[in-house]
């Protein structure tokens, strides 16, 4: 379900607008008859909650992590 909002009306009709989005519908903001946003409801935290360990060992870091960087980067001349 698409509903089409002028940003003249948004304020008066915002109510409306996350009713919409809220129940899976899309709102499309118009400026006239020019489309500028598209308001979507985000997706609840369970769906997008990290789990630990997921990827462990994916990722490492060198033993020079953590050292300071030679003045030729902080200068810009790598």
């Amino acid at each position: 379900m698409t509903t089409t909002i002028d940003i003249r009306d948004l304020p008066a009709r915002l109510e409306e607008a996350i009713a919409v989005a809220s129940a899976g519908g899309e709102v499309t903001l118009t400026d006239g008859v020019v489309a500028r946003a598209r308001l979507v409801a985000i997706q609840p935290a369970a769906a997008t909650r990290r789990v630990p360990g997921l990827h462990a060992g994916r990722i490492t870091a060198s033993d020079d992590f953590d050292a300071p960087l030679p003045d030729e980067f902080w200068n810009g001349r790598e």
